[in-house]
């Protein structure tokens, strides 16, 4: 009996795992609700496959949103803000194409992924881009955290 119950106690420890996220210590997760028509000029240019848009609103995102048009109907929606650190003057990141770019460090991620592109081989942990969820119908795509 003290043998089954050391195999059991041996089982329900090695079943643990620290499987969390690592939660990314420099951007708040705020929650918002924004709501992108691609009927209007702003957001028309995300009806094409491939192209993406820089929402700088202060009802989305810390510091905006970028959206992508990944195909089939799908969008992906990234924070405006550097995810290496802490929003400040220059944290806002720059569109260029599929690809946003923070002003401090140069620092480059993919909006098809979030990953950083460029990430430093010095040992240090990099954050990539914090994803928001969205969803798309009747010409609209709502973004939400």
């Amino acid at each position: 009996m003290i043998r089954y119950l050391s195999i059991l106690m041996l089982l329900i420890i090695t079943a643990c795992s620290n499987d969390g996220t690592n939660r990314n210590p420099y951007l708040q997760e705020i929650s918002f609700r924004f709501e992108a028509n691609l009927n209007l000029p702003s957001y028309s240019p995300l009806t094409n496959t491939g192209s993406a848009v820089f929402i700088q609103s202060a009802t989305a995102g810390t510091k905006g949103v970028f959206v992508i048009n990944a195909g089939f109907d799908q969008f992906r929606a990234f924070e405006a803000s550097c995810p290496n650190h802490a929003p400040n003057d220059c944290s806002t990141m720059t569109l260029n194409g599929q690809v946003a770019t923070c002003s401090c460090e140069d620092y480059e991620y993919s909006l098809f992924t979030g990953q950083l592109l460029n990430r430093p081989e010095d040992g240090n942990r990099y954050y990539d881009m914090l994803e928001y969820r969205t969803s798309f119908g009747g010409n609209i795509v709502v973004i939400s955290n």
